[in-house]
């Protein structure tokens, strides 16, 4: 498929049907996510794929225990929000494939310098706005163009972060590493037309 066709038909793909993803679909998806560039060419990235139901409904449980712990009940509109979180953090539970993002940190090299000016990695990150985040982003674009390319759908997952921990451990995830996202992989079920988007006259600006 051509490039920018792949970018324009991507959308974000909530309901699969149980059609099996070939494992090598799943791994070329994953490798094209490496090929992402990254801060400083670290490559702060690993990647699982799930396939296996069972640990996916554990997942999926272990998310909505913790959003049930962190929702009041006493505030009035709690259960409607609740809801809406729990189905937007959960629906990967029907997904063929789940694959879990992880980073580690990374050393800048401006990491050498600045501590010894009293600055640390965390003030640097945050003043260079986030680049390990943002290094993860682009990986998980490889990943959703890559699975467009093959004829599936993805979507791009934040909302399980709340039990990483949780998760982590349930997925034996050992330090460095820790979880930054996940996405839902597999073929779409339905409707996917892309929704309207703003126009470049909205979004650019040119300073000649």
């Amino acid at each position: 498929m051509d490039l920018q066709k792949a970018i324009v038909e991507r959308v974000s793909v909530r309901k699969f049907k149980s059609d099996k993803v070939e494992i090598d679909l799943i791994k070329k998806i994953v490798e094209m996510a490496g090929k992402a560039p990254s801060i400083n060419n670290s490559q702060p990235w690993k990647f699982i794929a799930v396939t296996n139901k069972e640990i996916i409904d554990k997942m999926a449980d272990l998310v909505n225990k913790k959003i049930d712990k962190v929702f009041p009940d006493s505030h009035p509109k709690s259960a409607q929000i609740k809801s809406q979180v729990q189905s937007f953090s959960t629906f990967f539970v029907d997904a063929p494939v789940i694959i879990v993002v992880l980073q580690r940190p990374y050393e800048a090299v401006v990491d050498k310098i600045l501590p010894e000016e009293g600055i640390d990695h965390n003030e640097i990150n945050k003043m260079r706005n986030f680049p390990n985040i943002q290094t993860i982003g682009g990986a998980i674009q490889n990943m959703l163009l890559t699975a467009v390319d093959a004829g599936l759908g993805g979507c791009w997952l934040t909302g399980p972060n709340i039990a990483a921990r949780d998760l982590e451990k349930l997925l034996d995830i050992e330090e460095p590493f820790t979880i930054s996202a996940c996405v839902a992989i597999g073929y779409p079920e339905g409707n996917t037309a892309p929704r309207a988007k703003k126009s470049l006259d909205e979004i650019f600006e040119l300073i000649d």
